[in-house]
């Protein structure tokens, strides 16, 4: 590695803060009732006793319930990349909405919340992410309030949960599997390695030798190694019948990384689509929303 110059190395430090701070929350443009959606406001503890915040969407006379969360910068709306400033991050409005309402359409209750640190929950541990590290107990929270719940408990579960929420949830299950016992299907959109994603920023900025010094950065400001921050240390926990998607040609990583995800999943059932036309990740966020029949079936089947 080459001795690295002060320009290089605040320019590192600058990203390391980017990676490991979330402390600008993405605001909401919708909520359910822009959809013409019922929903409750509702506030719930993290396992560490954190306050959460979600909305609720039943679906009358239904036992069936989908528990979603989002990727990290999103909240449970989604993330307005349409708009200045967030479209420098990328220029796409996701817009989860549409999949909360593909779901109740297709008969099923819906809780999505927001993670620590992001939309209308508290902020915790400094602000710093752990993109599923630290927010695994946000996970497990929302398993124990829907168990703890008169009107939640009795019902069928599936996970929902994209990105960084799909790697908490499978630290969740490695470090608490109590909780997710009855839990019947996991769909889980692009699955994130942070060691992937950040050597191709790292490359793209000309700094491709220095993963050791971003790391260091990113471990004085609270945060982890980016090599840590992986599904692929937890998937073998991941038992339960599980629907993973990617954008096959996403800017932001390399199909590889997500295959060798699809192929550690411990789950007897499991399924591997590639989205297509696109290198925008974002995109692939928003595929079950304008694309839900396949996420239906999945659900439809497991999920009874």
């Amino acid at each position: 590695m080459a001795q690295i110059s002060n320009e290089q190395l605040t320019t590192i430090k600058g990203l390391a803060y980017s990676l490991v701070k979330v402390d600008h929350p993405t605001p909401f443009l919708k909520t359910p009732a822009d959809y013409n959606l019922q929903y409750e406001d509702v506030t719930f503890k993290s396992m560490d006793g954190v306050e959460l915040k979600a909305w609720y969407i039943p679906f009358q006379d239904s036992n069936k319930l989908i528990i979603c969360n989002h990727p990290m910068t999103f909240n449970r709306y989604g993330f307005p990349g349409h708009l200045d400033p967030w479209n420098q991050f990328q220029d796409v409005e996701v817009n989860f909405l549409n999949i909360y309402k593909a779901l109740n359409k297709a008969g099923y209750n819906v809780f999505t919340y927001d993670l620590r640190n992001h939309g209308e929950s508290a902020s915790a541990n400094d602000n710093v992410s752990g993109v599923g590290l630290l927010e695994y107990q946000d996970v497990v929270g929302a398993m124990q309030y829907v168990q703890n719940h008169d009107g939640l408990k009795h019902m069928q579960v599936g996970l929902f949960n994209p990105c960084a929420g799909g790697n908490a949830a499978m630290v969740a299950k490695t470090k608490h599997p109590e909780y997710f016992e009855d839990v019947k299907a996991f769909v889980c959109p692009q699955p994130a390695s942070m060691h992937i994603m950040t050597q191709i920023t790292l490359n793209n900025m000309g700094l491709g030798e220095y993963m050791e010094v971003l790391d260091e950065e990113q471990l004085k400001l609270g945060g982890f190694k980016s090599s840590d921050m992986s599904p692929h240390h937890y998937a073998h926990n991941v038992k339960v019948p599980t629907f993973i998607i990617q954008t096959k040609e996403d800017a932001w990583t390399i199909p590889d990384d997500v295959q060798k995800t699809y192929d550690s999943l411990g789950a007897a059932n499991k399924k591997l689509y590639w989205v297509e036309g696109t290198t925008k990740r974002f995109d692939g966020y928003n595929y079950f929303g304008e694309n839900p029949e396949q996420m239906i079936a999945w659900f439809d089947t497991y999920v009874n």
